[in-house]
């Protein structure tokens, strides 16, 4: 079904997008074919899955790197005569192949930052291609205004930032529109990838929230493309995220990756809290590696901060030295303690918040009027609008407060630089700086700290050093909230918003005796010397390889539609069940035996009136009558509500509770099942279990002849399932020299006697047929949930002891597609009905005295 949160959700996703124009089309770039035949048109985006058996001729991997901007500079030459291209050395992206295989060929798809008119675009795409291994994405200037400046910046960036639209004029209202034109330039970029991809060989790596829906597309036609996405800005926690009103569509898209890597843990976290929040999936921590289980496929979560280029860096410092800039500094600030802090200038860097600090700073400790300068270097606004101007009048204020209050002839307490600084004239900056300061409060990651401690650490031979003949030393002041913070333990981290305790910590930082300031350094420069950006791409690569390792051996598909759309991946022996293989085998038979669970696979979960329909009952009733069936319904619920609802089957079989207690029909009395009828251990669960159900909203007991349950679907997802592994151990604990199993289930903690279970029912069924001459030759056995797999397992044990003949037709079905130990499926309980329905049209209804053991 698809979403109430899209108005013509299926135009969008086919590429029909209403309110904006469409480019005209133009020549295609080469595409790599992996299969013989004819490329169909590129731009109809219908679900066609390309996944060939025919090998590649290409045998090498390809990585191919999409971003929103290529790390690629544009300049149109004098004169209006064509482009000039070169690499932008400061795009960290554009480093991330030395992490890579020597021999892995590195492309780019991406958009440029240059206005290229329609008739030059082949051209300038075919230079890039053939120079720099690049694909442009020419977005129309609508959508990309709409796009970018619209959707990213006014909606995606605040509310990962943690910034709600709380009024019109603050951040923004949710627009349409502008959600639109995301979804179209995503498939714009599709469309270059496709361009271009050999599915079969190539690598795809995704870069960041501009791109959030990519996956999707390049899903719906690869459903093998191993495919990784990195975000590298915050993640926010549920209760901000959920807020978006498309963020369902999101996090689906999302999860059409493979792997989905976050700088920090606290962004993982949050990504995962909203995966169960709102899909209901649950992560799992297999030997350090987390993974969620999403159709049959596991995406992995990646948690790996990005580091600098230390090749680029050391390059850098070497410039520096040679334009003697660093000499110049040095001079300028002669007897002066050097803070340091550089930051973009937009609203969430805490530049005005680090002035405040400062300006407490020297009120608190006068010592440093007159010595402690603090250098703030502002890299120019990316974003627009009101709050960015009024951020900006509030710095400029705070810094002619308080150069007015604590200048001096001579001194400037703050010298506030808001022009663009060349790479090497920062490091010349980093280089005399005695501590940086960042008081940002939220960034994904912030470089800034492990670029200052390369430069203090200097280039060896180079005077270009903070002490080129003395040890090496720096001191960081950063703000909890950013994503490089966790991997700094040697600096003094701060809370922003508490101006006292941030001027605190930097007269902290630059009091520091120098050996505890060497010591700090060391530890921070080893780290970020071998935490490099090439380390976090072969650690990301590495990871792509592993959790696609499966992907050509597995069955995939792709089902449902728009942003709904998703992958089933299925072991290549299980299939649906087909309606005529199962009625002929059934036909052929002598000997059947049924299993039926009930709800979920008879009756539907979302049914509020669990009673059996007349259809169910008149279909089980004429199975019942053919002389060579044995029928069961073997279900979790007690023997008295199925006792009631099948009344009328007097001839069917009813295990009630797992199999504690079990009649042949309804004339036979019930067996107790269980090894023991003492069940004094109830007083001793339902006590605890009454604890937690009053420290749980939501929560509930029902308690059973043989068990007891504690149910937590109506909890608070992330409260319940913690109470619920709290109480398992608890119960655990408690339970230990009971005759009792304690299980966790879908959102249940269940207590029951030991030895007893769907599967030993099975077993019971199946042994006591063979016994008495009646060793079935069909076997159906249904269930949908986790207590049915024992019933499944149950058979291939039946098949290994020999009380079933494994050459004979045996159907162990599961409903839905999901791993099982079933080898068929059947979609949903309307398809076991119409299976069911096709077997009674095949039975013979004589008279029999029905199952007997």
């Amino acid at each position: 079904m698809v979403s109430k949160s899209y108005t013509n959700l299926l135009d969008l996703a086919s590429g029909n997008f209403p309110e904006m124009g469409q480019p005209r089309e133009r020549k295609q770039l080469h595409r790599v074919m992996t299969v013989p035949g004819v490329i169909s048109e590129l731009d109809d985006d219908v679900a066609n899955s390309v996944a060939s058996d025919v090998p590649s001729s290409v045998v090498l991997d390809r990585m191919i790197i999409v971003v929103n901007q290529l790390p690629v500079k544009a300049k149109r030459r004098p004169e209006n005569k064509g482009w000039s291209f070169s690499w932008d050395e400061d795009s960290l992206l554009l480093h991330l192949k030395d992490g890579l295989p020597e021999d892995m060929e590195v492309l780019y798809v991406g958009s440029l930052q240059a206005d290229v008119e329609l008739t030059e675009q082949d051209e300038v795409s075919q230079v890039l291609l053939d120079r720099f291994n690049c694909v442009p994405a020419f977005l129309p200037p609508d959508i990309l205004s709409k796009f970018y400046h619209g959707f990213c910046k006014q909606h995606l960036w605040p509310l990962f930032h943690y910034m709600l639209p709380f009024s019109g004029n603050h951040g923004g209202r949710f627009d349409r529109s502008l959600w639109e034109a995301y979804v179209a330039a995503n498939k714009i970029f599709s469309q270059r990838v496709i361009e271009v991809i050999n599915p079969e060989d190539d690598f795809v790596w995704i870069h960041d929230y501009h791109l959030m829906v990519l996956p999707t597309f390049l899903r719906r036609r690869f459903n093998r493309l191993r495919m990784g996405f990195f975000l590298h800005s915050p993640f926010p926690s549920s209760e901000i995220y959920r807020t978006l009103p498309v963020r369902e569509e999101i996090l689906k898209a999302l999860l059409n990756s493979d792997l989905i890597g976050f700088h920090t843990f606290d962004y993982a976290r949050h990504f995962l809290s909203c995966c169960s929040r709102m899909l209901g999936l649950e992560y799992q921590s297999k030997r350090g590696y987390i993974g969620l289980e999403y159709y049959g496929r596991t995406v992995g979560i990646k948690i790996m901060p990005v580091g600098i280029h230390m090749g680029q860096i050391e390059s850098v410092l070497k410039l520096a030295d040679k334009e003697w800039r660093v000499g110049e500094l040095k001079q300028q600030f002669e007897g002066k303690t050097v803070l340091l802090g550089v930051d973009d200038m937009d609203i969430f860097k805490g530049v005005n918040l680090k002035l405040l600090a400062m300006e407490q700073l020297l009120k608190q400790h006068q010592k440093w009027q007159g010595r402690a300068v603090l250098v703030q270097i502002a890299n120019p606004a990316r974003g627009q609008g009101r709050d960015l101007e009024e951020m900006q009048a509030e710095i400029q204020e705070s810094c002619r407060r308080i150069n007015e209050n604590f200048g001096q002839p001579g001194y400037e307490p703050v010298v506030f630089i808001d022009r663009p600084q060349s790479l090497s004239e920062k490091a010349a900056y980093f280089t005399i700086a005695e501590c940086v300061v960042v008081a940002a409060v939220r960034d994904g990651m912030n470089l800034t700290p492990y670029e200052y401690i390369v430069c203090r650490q200097g280039v060896s031979g180079s005077e270009c050093s903070a002490e080129s003949s003395g040890p090496k030393k720096s001191m960081l002041v950063v703000s909890e909230f950013i994503g490089c913070s966790p991997s700094l333990s040697g600096a003094i981290r701060v809370n922003p918003w508490n101006i006292e305790a941030t001027a605190e910590a930097m007269n902290e930082a630059i009091s520091m005796a120098d050996s505890e300031k060497q010591l700090r350094h060391e530890k921070h420069y080893r780290y970020v010397s071998t935490h490099d950006v090439a380390y976090w791409s072969r650690s990301f690569y590495q990871d792509m390889e592993r959790t696609c390792k499966d992907h050509f051996r597995r069955r995939c598909w792709g089902i449902g539609l728009s942003f709904g759309f998703r992958v089933v991946a299925l072991d290549p022996n299980f299939k649906k069940l087909n309606i005529d293989h199962i009625e002929s085998a059934y036909i052929k038979s002598k000997k059947r035996t049924i299993l039926l669970d009930y709800d979920g696979t008879v009756m539907p979960q979302t049914s509020i009136n669990k009673t059996p329909s007349s259809r169910v009952i008149s279909i089980i009733n004429t199975l019942c009558s053919d002389v060579k069936n044995t029928v069961f319904v073997v279900s979790g619920r007690g023997r008295d509500s199925l006792g009631k609802w099948f009344a009328p089957c007097k001839k069917l079989g009813i295990a009630a509770e797992h199999g504690y207690f079990m009649r042949w029909s309804a004339g036979d009395d019930w067996e107790n099942c269980g090894q023991s009828s003492d069940f004094g251990w109830i007083q001793i669960a339902e006590p605890v279990m009454k604890l937690y159900t009053e420290a749980t909203d939501g929560s509930s007991i029902e308690t059973k002849e043989s068990a007891v349950v504690w149910h937590h679907r109506d909890a608070d997802p992330g409260f319940g399932a913690a109470q619920a592994k709290e109480m398992l151990d608890h119960l655990e604990s408690v339970l230990a020299n009971e005759p009792v199993a304690v299980k966790s289930g879908q959102f249940i903690v269940e207590v029951k006697p030991q030895g007893i279970s769907k599967g030993s029912v099975a077993e019971k069924i199946f042994a006591s047929m063979a016994e008495s001459g009646r060793q079935a030759d069909f076997v159906l056995c249904i269930g949908d949930d986790r207590s049915d797999e024992d019933m499944f397992e149950s058979i291939d044990n039946a098949i290994a002891s020999g009380i079933l003949n494994s050459s004979k037709s045996v159907f162990a079905c599961t409903v839905g597609q999901k791993p099982s130990k079933a080898k068929y499926y059947l979609d949903d309980t309307a398809d076991v009905i119409n299976m069911l329905e096709a077997l009674e049209e095949a039975s013979d209804p004589s008279p029999s005295p029905g199952n007997s053991p």
